[in-house]
């Protein structure tokens, strides 16, 4: 997000090589009788040149190395160049992430472990460095049941309504069907899950987490759900790797969304949207291999 640089250079440290410039995405720096300055009146305050810098002269305001200074995790120092990886392993994270549908909702999750989550999510990449992403923590299993009823509650009152052939009608003639689709696509597989939970108590929207995560965003973001979905991905993978299972909740994103009850729950700022939900815990589920995927062909185009 462009705005007035905050950036500031020691001209003493500064030894002129100049790569802050030539890294620089918004024209803010250039170089004056050998050194560089701040010429530029916009910044997306991406911190490139700071991180570029060979001598440490540059600094950008509002930044802060300890956002991303994990407490449950080792920080390792310095930046990690490009192939120096081991990218086998990576893949071999990445194929062996699933989708968790059997917490052990008596497992909590510590509050140091969901806020290192959080951390690392905010090492995602965001439109024009725009950052403008929330972080909800559900930081127990009555928590994630307060939410899971009120997302029911929503439910219900759809399915009620869908299930008026009037109001399906008046859909399909002035919301482009959208209360039909659902008619068609959702009604049932709801409503059984609905009656599932009342009889039997089975959580079939956070199957049993004990923890969750929204990931939202506020109003300005350039493409702010694009933003919280990089960050959920991101948030995957490292709890994956310290031993948790994680699941996006779809319904429940669908229900903040249309729902302003939800909305006020959560007490969302204005303007304020929710993403991505994960029910993020301990899981029973140990698979024996990675799950297979559709064959994809790529397409070529010049």
């Amino acid at each position: 997000m462009l705005d007035k640089p905050t950036t500031i250079i020691d001209a003493e440290a500064c030894n002129g090589c100049g790569l802050c410039v030539k890294v620089c995405p918004s024209q803010t720096l250039s170089m004056v009788d050998g050194k560089a300055r701040v010429t530029g009146d916009r910044s997306l305050h991406c911190g490139h040149c700071a991180a570029i810098c060979p001598t440490r002269a540059i600094t950008v305001g509002g930044l802060d190395e300890a956002a991303t200074e994990l407490v449950t995790v080792e920080n390792r120092p310095g930046w990690l160049p490009y192939g120096k990886f081991d990218t086998a392993a990576l893949v071999h994270l990445m194929k062996s992430r699933r989708s968790s549908r059997m917490f052990l909702s008596s497992r909590p999750v510590a509050r140091d472990v969901l806020e290192d989550l959080v951390r690392i999510g905010i090492t995602a990449p965001s439109g024009t460095n725009s950052q403008l992403w929330t972080f909800t923590i559900l930081p127990d299993r009555a928590a994630v049941e307060h939410l899971g009823q009120a997302a029911a509650d929503f439910f219900r009152r759809l399915n009620k309504l869908a299930e008026s052939r009037a109001a399906r009608l008046l859909s399909r003639l002035f919301m482009k069907d959208a209360l039909g689709q659902y008619w068609r696509e959702y009604y049932q597989s709801v409503k059984e899950g609905l009656e599932e939970f009342e009889r039997t108590g089975r959580d079939r929207l956070f199957h049993g987490a004990p923890a969750a995560i929204l990931v939202g965003s506020l109003p300005g973001a350039s493409c702010p759900q694009e933003d919280a979905l990089l960050a959920a991905g991101q948030m995957t993978l490292a709890a994956h790797a310290m031993g948790l299972g994680t699941c996006h909740v779809g319904f429940v994103v669908e229900a903040i969304r249309h729902d302003a009850r939800l909305r006020r729950l959560l007490e969302l700022r204005p303007g304020e949207k929710i993403h991505a939900v994960l029910a993020v815990g301990k899981t029973r589920e140990w698979y024996k291999r990675p799950a297979l995927r559709r064959p994809v062909t790529p397409r070529y185009w010049r």
